[in-house]
C-alpha cells in the first residue's frame, strides 16, 4: 500500500499542518499503522498496569487519536478512560470504539484544557514527537498531575534523536520533580523498522 500519511508524518512543521494531516488520515489511520504492526499502545498500557493495577482509577488519554490507545488501556484492565484530542475527525473514530467515558476536543493552536489535579494518571501514547505534539507537552501534562501522579508515554526514534524531547524528561527527573519508574526501548512500528522508548514517570 502507499503510505502517503505515515511517510509525511515526521515532516510536519506547524500546528495547522499537523491538524490537517490527522484530519485527512483519520479514516485510514488504524489500518495503516496496524499494517506496520503498531505495538506502542499495548506496550505503554502493559507497563502502566504493572505500575498501577487499579481498574477504577480514571485515566486521561491525551492525544487519544482514533482510540487505539484507549482500547489498549481497556484491554489491560483500566475501566474509566477519558480521551482528549485536537482533531474532530479522530475523535469521531475514537467515539465509535466505545471505550471512553468522555471525549474532549481543543484548539491545537492554544493550550490544552488541562485541569490541574483532575487525573492521577495521564497517558500520551504515540503523541509526543516530531510532526505531532511538541516537547513542551511533557511539561504541560506533568504540571497537570497531582503529587504521586503517573505519566505514561512514548518517544519514538525520531523524538529520541532530538534532545529537545529527552531533555524535558531528564530535567524533571534530575531536578527531583519526578521519579522514573520505567523506561524500555522496544518496537513501535516494526513494519518500518521504527522503535520507541516507553516511560512511566511519577510526579514527586
Amino acid at each position: 500500500m502507499t503510505d502517503k500519511f505515515l511517510d509525511s508524518t515526521y515532516n510536519l512543521d506547524t500546528p495547522q499542518e499537523t491538524e490537517s494531516h490527522y484530519k485527512n488520515w483519520a479514516a485510514t489511520y488504524d489500518k495503516e499503522v496496524e499494517d506496520h504492526g503498531y505495538v506502542t499502545p499495548g506496550r505503554v498500557a502493559a507497563a502502566l498496569w504493572s505500575a498501577h493495577p487499579h481498574p477504577e482509577t480514571p485515566v486521561l488519554d491525551f492525544g487519544c487519536g482514533t482510540g487505539m490507545s484507549g482500547q489498549a488501556l481497556r484491554s489491560v484492565g483500566f475501566e474509566t478512560i477519558d480521551g482528549m484530542d485536537p482533531t474532530p475527525k479522530m475523535l469521531e473514530e475514537a467515539n465509535a470504539k466505545g471505550v471512553y467515558r468522555k471525549l474532549t476536543g481543543f484548539d491545537i493552536t492554544k493550550p490544552a484544557p488541562l485541569k490541574r489535579g483532575a487525573y492521577s494518571i495521564v497517558t500520551a501514547i504515540g503523541v509526543i514527537g516530531k510532526g505531532a505534539a511538541p516537547a513542551e507537552t511533557i511539561d504541560a501534562l506533568m504540571h497537570a498531575l497531582p503529587k504521586g501522579g503517573l505519566f505514561a508515554f512514548s518517544l519514538n526514534d525520531h523524538a529520541l534523536a532530538d534532545h529537545t524531547f529527552t531533555c524535558r524528561v531528564t530535567d524533571w527527573v534530575d531536578m527531583g520533580a519526578a521519579r522514573l519508574l520505567f523506561r524500555e526501548h522496544g518496537p513501535h512500528l516494526p513494519g518500518v523498522n521504527l522503535n520507541a522508548d516507553v516511560y512511566i514517570i511519577e510526579k514527586a
